[in-house]
């Protein structure tokens, strides 16, 4: 597989309390399956579609006094992990997590913008990131969910060399970001009364799925929440979903789509 350009979506796990309760999710939700626990790595396990690697899961560190808010993050290819965190730092992000090899599958760092968006980076070594993306179970899209824009737009385009375009003729600030090709990420302004304050801006992942209304239907069979949705959009019928742990991710059929692409500039 080609080395991914910096600043493209390359890879994509969650931390949960209960690594065994959130594979029974998953593999109902998104057809997943895993693989063996890694001990050496804090019993890091691999999500599978078709067989090949799309996602991981991992329980907390140990150690700590209260474990985190399940949540999904976002990696970005980097070329030289330590040479991106610190275009993180001079754009104003912060860095949470310094970088750090992880045997020799790659090296690692976790950051986050200036307005709290949390993200990964990883630089690539025997572990080149997804081995499965845009099909059924696997991921296809993301979008920076932000209150301040004005802070994230700068941010992502200072780091990672992104061009970006507006959503034209919709009522709602949204804009993708782009290397010059295929665009790469959203980023929606997080609409006032529509998400409770204490909700940070967060990454949102796309997963793919044959049919929006029954993963949705299997979300809640098994104790996760609808957040909105489904509903139908020109890039597909998706909805937003909670899972029990509350980690939040998205499910989207890009085969049934309603109405005319909407235009960028």
């Amino acid at each position: 597989m080609a080395v991914r350009p910096e600043g493209t979506p390359v890879w994509t796990d969650a931390m949960f309390t209960d690594a065994k309760a959130a594979k029974t999710f998953y593999a109902d939700v998104l057809g997943w399956t895993f693989g063996e626990e890694s001990t050496e790595f804090g019993n890091y396990t691999q999500a599978y579609k078709n067989g090949k690697a799309v996602a991981a899961v991992v329980p907390p560190m140990p150690g700590g006094d209260t474990p985190p808010q399940s949540a999904w993050c976002l990696y970005f290819a980097s070329d030289d992990v330590a040479a991106t965190a610190e275009r993180i730092r001079a754009a104003g992000g912060t860095v949470l997590m310094e970088p750090m090899r992880v045997g020799d599958f790659g090296s690692m760092c976790i950051a986050h913008d200036p307005s709290g968006v949390v993200f990964g980076l990883w630089q690539a070594g025997v572990h080149e990131g997804f081995e499965l993306e845009g099909e059924t179970g696997s991921y296809v899209w993301a979008e920076v969910f932000t209150r301040e824009p004005e802070k994230s737009d700068p941010f992502f385009t200072s780091v990672f060399g992104y061009d970006t375009k507006k959503m034209t003729g919709e009522d709602i600030d949204y804009k993708v970001f782009d290397l010059g090709a295929d665009p790469l990420l959203g980023r929606m302004r997080m609409p006032a009364g529509d998400f409770p304050p204490e909700v940070p801006g967060y990454i949102q992942v796309y997963f793919a799925v044959d049919n929006c209304d029954l993963a949705v239907n299997a979300a809640e069979r098994l104790g996760g929440r609808k957040l909105f949705g489904p509903m139908d959009s020109p890039f597909g019928r998706f909805a937003a979903i909670l899972d029990p742990q509350g980690a939040a991710f998205a499910v989207i059929d890009v085969r049934t789509t309603v109405g005319e692409m909407p235009p960028l500039e």
